[in-house]
């Protein structure tokens, strides 16, 4: 007997009971972004493998041992998105939007990285990603966290996620403290883990990242990346935090937080939470000011960060702030053949005349009990039931379903026009 097939692991089914704190999240993410002027972007979710390359780091974890890497049938290597961020710089430069403008974008989809599945951590995830291109100051990444602390707050969360802040300053500032870096990290070099001696050569920044219990006292005594940053990056980061005390958004200043992507520089932050184990933090981002030039578009400074949507909608679930699907407001019980034809064309006058109507019509069959039972399930505030004896008189039965009430007539010509008051009836308990 063959197998049935199976999802591939990592990447995961979400199931219509599942979908709506996914629905909830991305509407309240899409109206708050256009309140603060940000437009909809969507890019591809393969790129050539190059673009990844140059902009991630070849150096980091996710393009030597997490990108999904294939080669075409023309011969090109293309790698599945494992971040929106290039994707979308990418876009910018091969329009020509550049040119000195700004842009204010966001997109959402699924992301891919060869990982090893946990709990909020998959190969197929899906995130939020917010990007503001031309600015410069210190007042965009101030509103850019102070968007994310909204959300926060209509998405009931904010008292479980706290915010970490530094900064990296600039490359050239960075070069000095990363000499010191390895200096200091090759003295203890017998005390570093595997993937430490690994990143040392490459990128030793990320060492300060790592999550090993037994490398917390070493990174603890490592240089201080704060002790280090030029005059404009330090001036810049003053300012950021004068404004973010300004709208009394509570933030941590980190200065162990570096980020494990290559482009960013000066401003980094993560919000994180306690409520979800290992996997800590629900949003990250930063500013990235050489990247677009790097690219081979016009230099231009930009800053943005990337949502998990996965682990937003379990910290929602773990608090309890999951809503509950709509439900339907009415549902059509139907018996007999003409009166199935006349409830689909009745259920499509309906929604003519009220087009935020939720209606269902009870399609295959199935006698009153196991409709009704149906009916009940959906949610429905009111039963229309519509059998032979209704047509005859021209004429739908209408019950309630949330509360002991008799069931009345309506005449069918006339439902379109009173399903309102009947609804507005009903869950008063008129």
């Amino acid at each position: 007997m063959t197998a049935s097939p199976q999802p591939i692991r990592g990447m995961n089914d979400v199931l219509p009971e599942a979908i709506a704190p996914w629905q909830h999240l991305e509407a309240t993410a899409r109206e708050l972004l256009g309140a603060y002027g940000y437009e909809e972007i969507r890019v591809p979710v393969v790129e050539h493998t190059e673009l990844f390359e140059r902009s991630i780091g070849e150096h980091t974890d996710i393009v030597e041992k997490e990108m999904y890497t294939f080669t075409d049938l023309g011969g090109d290597s293309l790698t599945l998105r494992p971040e929106a961020t290039a994707g979308i710089v990418r876009a910018m430069i091969s329009n020509g939007l550049l040119r000195g403008a700004r842009h204010k974008l966001w997109c959402t989809g699924p992301m891919f990285r060869h990982e090893k599945p946990q709990k909020g951590r998959y190969r197929q995830f899906h995130q939020i990603d917010v990007e503001a291109i031309g600015f410069a100051g210190p007042d965009v990444d101030a509103e850019l966290i102070a968007l994310t602390a909204r959300l926060w707050r209509q998405l009931g969360i904010d008292h479980s996620v706290r915010l970490q802040l530094n900064s990296l300053g600039t490359p050239e500032a960075r070069r000095g403290y990363r000499e010191q870096l390895v200096s200091y990290f090759r003295a203890h070099e017998v005390r570093l883990d595997a993937d430490s001696r690994r990143r040392l050569e490459g990128n030793p920044l990320r060492i300060l990242d790592s999550k090993n219990p037994d490398m917390q006292s070493l990174v603890a005594g490592a240089p201080v990346l704060t002790d280090h940053l030029d005059a404009a990056s330090r001036v810049h980061f003053e300012r950021l935090r004068a404004t973010l005390d300004a709208f009394g958004v509570p933030y941590t200043v980190n200065p162990r937080l570096v980020r494990g992507l290559d482009y960013y520089s000066r401003t980094v932050f993560e919000w994180v939470t306690d409520a979800l184990g290992a996997q800590d933090a629900v949003c990250s981002g930063g500013r990235y000011d050489g990247l677009i030039g790097q690219l081979g578009g016009e230099p231009t400074p930009a800053i943005g960060f990337a949502m998990g949507v996965e682990r937003v909608v379990a910290l929602m679930a773990q608090l309890g702030e999951v809503p509950a699907p709509a439900p339907s407001d009415a549902y059509l019980v139907v018996q007999g053949e003409a009166a199935e034809r006349a409830a689909l064309v009745l259920a499509e006058r309906l929604r003519d005349a009220q087009p935020a109507l939720r209606v269902v019509v009870n399609l295959g069959g199935g006698n009153f009990k196991a409709q009704f039972r149906r009916a009940n399930r959906s949610g429905a505030t009111l039963a229309l039931i519509l059998g032979e004896a209704e047509l005859r008189r021209g004429a739908v039965a209408v019950k309630p379903l949330r509360r002991e009430a008799e069931q009345t007539d309506c005449p069918i010509d006339a439902l379109p026009h009173r399903i309102d008051a009947l609804l507005a009836a009903a869950r008063r308990g008129d």
